[in-house]
This record gives structure tokens, C-alpha cells and sequence, in this order.
């Protein structure tokens, strides 16, 4: 695994994605009505618009990636193994909060103690 390799690729897919942030942003600033909160019908239209909807994927994408690295980072502190980390892995992928429940639950069984630090 050439490691210079990723870490070149990651940082370059990172900068495409905090331009994506920016540029989105840019193209919204006094062009778009204002999103509305305060039902799922709101929230379905704002995400209609396809800037919007771009941003929302990156936000979704970004924060899970940075729990699975937290869930990695704590595993190897807490000696969780690295097969029940891979599920955790998963579940947080596909369904966010699954994932980072059933890994502070197994982190709490395996410390006996609620930890987030």
C-alpha cells in the first residue's frame, strides 16, 4: 500500500470538496430563498435545488468519515478488535447514528465506562 499515494489522492479529493462548500455557497448568497426548518416538506424543498442538495451530501459524507476515524482512533486505545470496528464501520456508513451508538456501546462494555475522550 504506497501511503504517499493516499494520502496525496485524500488531500486533493478534500480541497475538491471544500471548493464544492465555497463555490456553493457563492452561487447561493442573495440568489436562493430562504430554507425552511420547520417541517420535512420544507427540508424536502430546499434540497431540491440542486447547490443545496450538493452541500448536504458533502456535510453527510464528511461527518460520518470523521466518526468512523474517531471510532477507529478510540478502538486502537480501547483494544476493541478490529472486526467489530469494521461493523461499526459499515452501520455508520449506511445509517450514521446506528453505527456510532452500537460503537459507544461496545466501547462502554468493553471499558466499563462512558468515555468519549
Amino acid at each position: 500500500m504506497n501511503y504517499e499515494a493516499m494520502f496525496s489522492v485524500v488531500g486533493v479529493l478534500s480541497f475538491v470538496g471544500w471548493g464544492a462548500l465555497v463555490f456553493s455557497l457563492v452561487s447561493l448568497w442573495g440568489l436562493e430563498p430562504e430554507l425552511d426548518y420547520s417541517s420535512l416538506s420544507g427540508v424536502s424543498n430546499g434540497f431540491s435545488n440542486m447547490g443545496h442538495l450538493l452541500t448536504g451530501w458533502i456535510h453527510f459524507l464528511a461527518f460520518d468519515l470523521f466518526i468512523g476515524a474517531w471510532q477507529v482512533e478510540r478502538s486502537v486505545k480501547v483494544g476493541i478488535h478490529h472486526i467489530v470496528v469494521l461493523l461499526c464501520l459499515v452501520l455508520t456508513f449506511l445509517f450514521g447514528p446506528l453505527g456510532l451508538v452500537l460503537f459507544l456501546m461496545i466501547q462502554s462494555i468493553k471499558t466499563r465506562s462512558i468515555d468519549l475522550a
